[in-house]
């Protein structure tokens, strides 16, 4: 026998994919706590879509690739007049969920947003329930896209806890394709096996790196990521559903699937069976539009802002107490080139803080960012790690984003060292953010909605049983100018 050959034997498919299409196949999502949260990122990442279409830069990128195109029962992108086919939908609806980086967030080994899946699972959800409708079948359901929404979020977030993309230069964005993949799959019927094979798709397929997130070359590339990665699940769903055939070991085959390539030929690790628990402690983006490592450092410099916004000329410097996370990926000093620039400076975002006592995007915009003050007190800047901090952020029963901020003066005075270590949006403050997220939903509908509009909406929304119950071409519809 030839010791040159290779020998050709299909393999069964790797664990890591039969784990999820047995998830998305068998699992019954029954945990009240995650059904309600779901809702609450639903809205909340609906919301963010509606603020993004003020935004000239992020709705260029709308609409159908060919201008005038018509789809027959496409689906709809809220807030606009478009109807698109799937694919062009699910990257739409995920690019203005995700533009200005104020929808839902996961941290851990890896980071990422999980509501980015809506892009996906929306889009085909909507065109399926139209198409149901007018064949004479029922029409799907929000309970429908809500149990997907738990899903993809622990899809996304279990396979996050352990294994880090990022430290090989991979965007988190990789696991919203896989995510979506798989919820989009059962939506559209897909056996056990076709779920296996579009998996695989997703793993073989080409990954983003992380290059547009972080300096020199930050860009708003991060912005449309994720809308990307939506629409190519939905692509590669419905190529699998036509017969393409899977590749049953695209994460181990020794030299060419992933794990080798991508990951430096080390398996994927996981901390727990998929469940409910990523939704049931997702993180919501409340008091501001910031990159989440840098949540709880705003909020203790607008604490700072009343003893320090007449100082500002006479500090000698700031010294933020931060954890690892943030110092990679957001410590950053120079120039600051454009808005993705400056939502991922720990440093820019906290001189806003001090200096205006709030943070909103319209901060990250040019006429902001040329404030004379900001450059010199982000040279005055200290940024320092603090071990717990760090070690308290992957505890599974803390999970803390924890930061301080303290100020000191030419003088030898200093203001308290304010610390945060658990921001509005986390779990353990979720009584506290609750009416503040839904405050921030309303405001955002109202940016694109008249006020009868909104509170039909918003009617909906707060309403669990008469949401889940609710056909997805008639929520969508609510949505629509």
């Amino acid at each position: 026998m030839s010791t040159t050959a290779e020998v050709n034997v299909r393999p069964s498919p790797d664990q890591v994919l039969v784990d999820i299409a047995e998830y998305v196949t068998g699992y019954r999502v029954t945990s009240h706590e995650a059904r309600e949260t779901a809702r609450y990122s639903l809205i909340d990442a609906l919301g963010c879509g509606m603020l993004a279409l003020t935004f000239p830069e992020c709705t260029k990128l709308l609409g159908p690739i060919v201008p005038g195109t018509v789809v027959p029962r496409g689906a709809r992108v809220p807030g606009t007049r478009y109807e698109l086919d799937p694919v062009k939908a699910a990257f739409d609806i995920g690019c203005i969920i995700r533009w200005l980086d104020f929808n839902d967030t996961w941290l851990a080994a890896e980071w990422g947003h999980p509501s980015d899946n809506l892009g996906a699972i929306l889009a085909v959800a909507d065109h399926l329930s139209r198409r149901n409708v007018a064949e004479g079948n029922a029409p799907v359901t929000m309970g429908e896209v809500l149990t997907c929404m738990v899903m993809a979020h622990e899809i996304q977030g279990c396979l996050a806890l352990e294994n880090s993309f990022n430290r090989v230069g991979l965007d988190h964005v990789l696991l919203v394709k896989v995510a979506s993949t798989a919820v989009v799959m059962r939506l559209l019927g897909g056996t056990k096996e076709q779920i296996i094979d579009a998996l695989s798709q997703a793993w073989v397929d080409g990954q983003s790196l992380r290059t547009y997130r972080h300096a020199p070359n930050t860009g708003s590339r991060k912005s449309w990521a994720a809308g990307d990665a939506a629409s190519r699940a939905v692509r590669l769903s419905q190529m699998t559903l036509q017969g393409e055939k899977g590749y049953p070991s695209a994460l181990t085959a020794p030299t060419w699937g992933f794990y080798d390539v991508s990951f430096k030929g080390e398996p994927f690790r996981f901390q727990r069976p998929y469940g409910s628990y990523v939704m049931e402690n997702v993180l919501f983006k409340i008091a501001f539009p910031a990159e989440f490592h840098a949540q709880t450092a705003v909020e203790a410099a607008v604490k700072l802002h009343p003893q320090v916004r007449e100082r500002l000329s006479d500090i000698e410097k700031v010294v933020i107490t931060t954890h690892e996370s943030a110092i990679r990926i957001i410590s950053k000093t120079g120039t600051l080139h454009n808005p993705a620039d400056r939502d991922h400076c720990l440093q820019y975002m906290t001189a806003i803080g001090l200096i205006f006592g709030n943070l909103t995007a319209d901060h990250y915009e040019e006429r902001t960012a040329a404030d004379p003050r900001i450059d010199p007190l982000r040279e005055r800047m200290d940024v320092v790690e603090e071990p717990r901090y760090s070690r308290e952020y992957l505890e599974p029963d803390k999970r803390s984003i924890a930061n301080a901020v303290q100020v000191f003066f030419r003088d030898g005075s200093c203001t308290e060292r304010v610390e945060v270590e658990y921001p509005l949006g986390h779990r353990r403050r979720r009584a506290e953010g609750i009416p503040l997220l839904l405050e921030k939903f309303r405001a955002n509908l109202s940016l694109r909605f008249p006020e009868k509009q909104v509170q039909r909406i918003v009617a909906c929304c707060r309403d669990q049983q008469r949401l889940e119950n609710t056909p997805v071409h008639e929520f969508m519809e609510l949505f629509r100018i």
